[in-house]
């Protein structure tokens, strides 16, 4: 199949629902990507080859996806497994075929992406005679009156559907990973014509969370969408209860807080001690903690699980700095960004839904340090504020999608500073800039509200100690506060922050006075 992509999106709803009722339904995920673990042993006759401990096991591949035999176990050392025509190993198959590693040592592995019309193949090990045994191929024809789960989280396949077909005849395919905006996948008409195009056009549905159901009109139009709907939301996590304030100077551990607000005692101190980190929630409930000053720029991350306990060191990903923010964004994924690397900076580094940092991003908008971030709108974010190369504080705001896109630079509202701190906050996707340091160094207590569209509101006149070099995270499912900082000395109070973004004054603080700390929340439960 070649030629031009047809991804219709209808906006309507409910009628695949009804539809499928009717269907039977697939007892098996068509899974884009199957891994196979391989292992060598010898049975009496030589060394065979094991397939999920199956003595040279006939294994049956489906045109359009993706096979992975692993050959990790230390067994398969000097057996590498590769495809042939024959199981005599006259002739080579490689179309498709890729290998990683060496046979036996972690990582190794061979992986076909069976083609088109493969013919059927042979394992064998590629030094030694008679060790594999047999692979068919067969093409993913998917039934009329049936409905499957199509699972692409690891990598694409493509559909096929039937050769013939009758009027009324229906199919349902649904995104079952909600990862085809990821790994899509091709449907192959088979001969058959699709929305009036040919079998020489191909057709491929590129949305995460889409439902497809088919219905075959007559030989003229084909196969016809009866509907192509993205299903239903990407599911929205409940919020978040708890918070934790960690690190900073004073060589500082950490302090959870209640879903009441309440700061707890001092938590002894995992990991690398550091400085002027950021920190972020990820994965629903989780915290990440990343990058910071240990006596020169660190790159490595510590995560933080649902129960608020600081795991071990993760090494550096991306370039080391300090003086950086970070915020959530999408669905349970984070973004850290801008700082200090030796200069200032406009990198990013995305994390996933796992606690996974990613390579840098390159800068968009303004390099700046010192700059606050936070959650807005539900699932995107805002970096503000910062000291850029000029060595003056600023107020310019880069706005960071729900996919992680950072944005050019916004003209900035309100009073220019450095060192503040940010949270989101309320119901409705709001967030809030306060405290730090303006251009004439002076420590401040204003605030600055963020509505849900991303737009930064005018100064309000702050409550509280005016310091900088703070942190901040939301609580409660609703509210946030802000902990710590700096003004001629290192502080420990915090200020609460009501559910309509209003600053509370002062409460005497707990734990260890320090500034350049980083903040978080986590956890579901109250």
């Amino acid at each position: 199949m070649s030629g031009i992509v047809q991804n219709n999106i209808l906006r309507t709803s409910g009628s695949i629902a009804v539809a499928a009722a009717g269907l039977n339904w697939s007892s098996t995920i068509l899974t884009a990507l199957t891994t196979f673990t391989v292992t060598v042993g010898n049975p009496g006759a030589g060394n065979r080859y094991y397939i999920d401990t199956v003595l040279q096991a006939t294994v049956n591949l489906l045109e359009g996806f993706t096979y992975k035999f692993d050959q990790s176990d230390s067994s398969n050392s000097g057996h590498p497994l590769l495809f042939y025509l024959d199981a005599a190993k006259n002739t080579a198959y490689t179309t498709g075929v890729t290998t990683s590693g060496t046979p036996g040592n972690a990582g190794a592995y061979t992986q076909i992406v069976v083609a088109s019309g493969a013919p059927t193949l042979y394992y064998q090990c590629s030094s030694h005679a008679g060790m594999g045994g047999q692979a068919n191929t067969t093409a993913e024809t998917v039934e009329a009156g049936n409905g499957y789960w199509i699972d692409t989280t690891s990598t694409t396949c493509t559909i096929t559907l039937p050769s013939a077909a009758e009027k009324g005849d229906q199919i349902v395919l649904i995104d079952y990973a909600r990862t085809w905006g990821t790994n899509a996948i091709t449907i192959d008409s088979n001969g058959l014509n699709y929305q009036g195009n040919d079998d020489t056009y191909t057709v491929e549905y590129t949305t995460s969370g889409q439902s497809i159901n088919i219905v075959y009109s007559d030989a003229t139009k084909g196969w016809i969408p009866l509907e192509d709907d993205v299903t239903a939301l990407e599911p929205s996590p409940p919020p978040t209860q708890r918070a934790i304030f960690g690190y900073g100077n004073n060589s500082a551990g950490s302090n959870l807080v209640t879903s009441n607000g309440v700061v707890g005692n001092n938590v002894t101190r995992v990991g690398v001690a550091r400085e002027t980190l950021a920190a972020a929630g990820y994965g629903g409930d989780k915290g990440i903690f990343a990058f910071g000053n240990d006596g020169g720029n660190y790159g490595g991350s510590n995560l933080v699980n649902s129960s608020g306990v600081i795991a071990a060191d993760v090494s550096a990903v991306g370039s080391a700095r300090k003086q950086l923010a970070a915020a959530g964004f999408g669905v349970g994924k984070a973004i850290f960004g801008f700082g200090n690397d030796g200069s200032v900076s406009g990198i990013t580094n995305l994390v996933s839904d796992q606690g996974v940092v990613a390579s840098d991003t390159s800068a968009v908008g303004t390099a700046r340090r010192w700059v606050a971030a936070c959650s807005y709108g539900g699932d995107k974010a805002i970096f503000a504020y910062g000291k850029p190369s000029s060595d003056a504080a600023g107020t310019l705001s880069n706005l960071v999608s729900n996919l992680g896109v950072v944005a050019s630079d916004v003209s900035g509202v309100g009073t220019a500073r450095e060192g503040a701190a940010a949270t989101r906050f309320g119901s409705d996707g709001k967030g809030i800039f306060a405290y730090g340091k303006n251009s004439g160094n002076a420590y401040i207590n204003l605030s600055n509200i963020v509505n849900n569209a991303g737009v930064v509101q005018s100064d309000v006149t702050g409550v509280g100690t005016a310091r900088s070099y703070l942190a901040a995270a939301p609580y409660g499912g609703d509210k946030a506060l802000f902990g710590y900082g700096a003004t001629d000395s290192v502080q420990s109070m915090t200020n609460l922050v009501n559910n309509q973004g209003v600053i509370s004054s002062d409460v005497t603080g707990v734990g260890t006075s320090r500034s350049g700390l980083a903040a978080s929340s986590y956890s579901y439960s109250a």
